[in-house]
């Protein structure tokens, strides 16, 4: 634990939550525009960045790279594009656990023809990148691995790039591969077509990434979700400013406090940041609550959460079995939103729960278990039974901001929660239990 850190942070039982929250910026989103801005001509200046530890590995490893970058008033950032490939040919770059900048920069880096060096903290280290390493050798990168194989760390080298019109990779492990050689594929300047070798998972963050990638000039062209084609003589080109959009992800913790609030009477809870205009998959979080009882309404840029009045009736959510592909971020939070519900609870299709920042279908189980609830996990799927009685418990949280996130929402059950190593939201989300606390309310 870095030094400054607390080691737990005690949560007493809550019994209501009102109000509105500003959500910060999508972590998403910041990183894909940051890098895309570093590639393109011309300045962009980027409002509402998430200002966090991944976001801030991002801004670092591009000043390595040559990029300059000036924070302004409020949260806004203005980065000068280097036109295409990075100015600096020599960097050691360290990412922590920022999966989304170790992938997209790995294949940026791969096409820029320098010598480099990703790596990150040591659970890194078991995060894949095997299949993105695969298609950018097809492209004639030059790669190898410092340590094992189909992992970080990673040296990169100038290789010797193919004339290659189609490649191929895998959709099955991690969209942020995908998403890597689509950023980085406009560097060749040619027609590349990319082939999804099985199923694609996450495609709403693949919509996130062709939808940033519109915005800096490059359209893709998308047979479905089984090839992708990036057009000859593709070059990013700065939109002069954007707004980052706040996070989908991080609102599923205040929606699912404002629809277990509304069982006794309580809430509703309003994000704003994200609502019917949203590009970020994420927001379909609401209507997964919706079909647990909870009442949703949502504007552009806003969603506001209760209970339904047959859930305030029952006193309990609906369980529900979900295919949970378009959601995996947001998922999490319906595991502990199980916790309040009248049955079972299955989540499916999740099997890139394991591959995160911890391997969170073996996280949620264990700590789900100690609240008291009944749990199965299987290869892609998790089920939770409710508690006969709920248990007050002391939740481990693998340095996973989402699991120390999820589990803040287990004191509606009016139980007492510690929370081990709570910094770690800083990750996306640095103030999360101060804003948490601003609408909570401890019973009388």
């Amino acid at each position: 634990m870095s030094a400054g850190r607390r080691e737990y942070l005690d949560l007493q039982p809550l019994r209501d939550a009102r109000g509105t929250v500003q959500l910060p910026g999508s972590k998403s989103i910041t990183n894909r525009t940051l890098l895309l801005a570093a590639l393109a001509d011309g300045a962009t200046t980027l409002r509402d960045v998430l200002d966090s530890d991944d976001t801030r590995y991002m801004l670092e490893a591009l000043a390595k790279l040559g990029v300059r970058s000036e924070k302004g008033a409020g949260r806004t950032v203005t980065v000068h594009g280097a036109g295409g490939a990075f100015p600096g040919k020599r960097a050691e770059l360290y990412l922590g656990n920022a999966g989304t900048a170790v992938r997209m920069l790995t294949a940026v880096l791969a096409l820029s023809g320098g010598e480099y060096g990703v790596d990150g903290i040591a659970r890194m280290h078991e995060r894949p990148i095997g299949d993105l390493v695969d298609a950018l050798r097809q492209l004639g990168a030059s790669i190898d691995y410092r340590g094992n194989k189909g992992f970080p760390p990673l040296a990169i080298h100038a290789g010797s790039l193919q004339s290659r019109g189609e490649v191929s990779i895998r959709g099955n492990v991690s969209s942020q591969f995908l998403s890597g050689l689509l950023i980085a594929l406009p560097l060749l300047g040619r027609r590349t077509r990319v082939v999804i070798d099985g199923e694609l998972i996450s495609k709403p963050y693949v919509e996130i990434t062709l939808n940033a990638l519109r915005q800096f000039g490059v359209v893709v062209e998308r047979d479905g979700w089984a090839a992708f084609t990036v057009p000859a003589g593709a070059r990013y080109s700065s939109p002069g400013e954007l707004h980052v959009e706040g996070d989908a992800s991080s609102a599923s913790y205040f929606l699912a406090a404002g629809a277990i609030a509304g069982l006794h009477g309580g809430g509703p809870v309003r994000v704003v940041g994200v609502g019917r205009d949203s590009t970020q998959g994420d927001v379909r979080f609401a209507d997964a609550l919706a079909q647990m009882g909870a009442a949703v309404q949502m504007g552009p840029n806003w969603i506001e959460v209760t209970a339904d009045a047959a859930a305030r009736q029952r006193g309990k959510l609906r369980a529900l079995d979900l295919d949970c592909n378009h959601i995996p971020d947001a998922a999490m939070t319906l595991a502990v939103a199980a916790l309040f519900a009248d049955s079972r609870t299955r989540l499916r299709n999740i099997a890139s729960w394991r591959v995160k920042e911890t391997d969170r279908i073996s996280a949620m189980a264990k700590e789900l278990a100690k609240l008291g609830a009944e749990v199965e996990e299987g290869t892609d799927y998790l089920t939770v039974t409710p508690p006969v009685q709920w248990r007050p418990a002391t939740i481990d949280t693998y340095d996973d901001h989402r699991m120390a996130m999820c589990f803040s929402l287990a004191t509606f059950g009016g139980v007492a929660v510690r929370i081990n190593d709570p910094d770690c939201v800083a990750k996306t989300f640095p103030d999360y239990f101060e804003v948490l606390a601003g609408i909570a309310r401890q019973p009388a």
